[in-house]
């Protein structure tokens, strides 16, 4: 199974996106989705789920949210300082022991194992920050080892 990660729309999909995430299982979205449209534009591609980002304001999303795929613990979170864990950031990883934590915020990729947990930040589509490419990410839950790719959008 192949999972799409995205953060930070802020309202917009780009077009490349589509071609990007083309037939992954599911889409998570960390966050400051911009607006409803956004996730009906998503789900074309796959089914789903979404967290509120901190410019998110009167979508009816979680906060965080546990997912489970191929037996692998994925929380979504929208801002998560990863050298630094916020008490709720902390008290979720206790709670939910994830295998990945899925963030957005700062529009930069990442991906780094701290604690047995591997931390993952699809970047953003449309506006990057920091000198970074414009991105998303797959990760992919077949045989073995979970790997992750960001994909540079155009």
């Amino acid at each position: 199974m192949q999972l799409g990660l995205i953060s930070d729309t802020h309202g917009t999909v780009p077009n490349a996106v589509h071609e990007a995430l083309a037939g992954v299982g599911c889409i998570l979205h960390a966050g400051d989705v911009g607006h409803e449209d956004v996730l009906t534009e998503l789900e074309a591609i796959a089914p789903v789920r979404a967290v509120l980002g901190n410019t998110d304001h009167g979508l009816a999303l979680p906060e965080t949210r546990a997912e489970e795929f191929a037996g692998h613990r994925f929380l979504l979170h929208h801002i998560v300082d990863v050298e630094f864990p916020s008490r709720t950031v902390r008290g979720l990883l206790a709670e939910e022991q994830p295998d990945f934590i899925v963030f957005g915020h700062t529009h930069m990729p990442f991906d780094e194992t701290l604690d047995g947990v591997r931390y993952l930040n699809p970047g953003s589509p449309n506006s990057s920050r920091g000198g970074a490419p414009a991105t998303v990410a797959i990760v992919e839950l077949e045989a073995g080892q979970p790997e992750v790719r960001h994909i540079a959008l155009p």
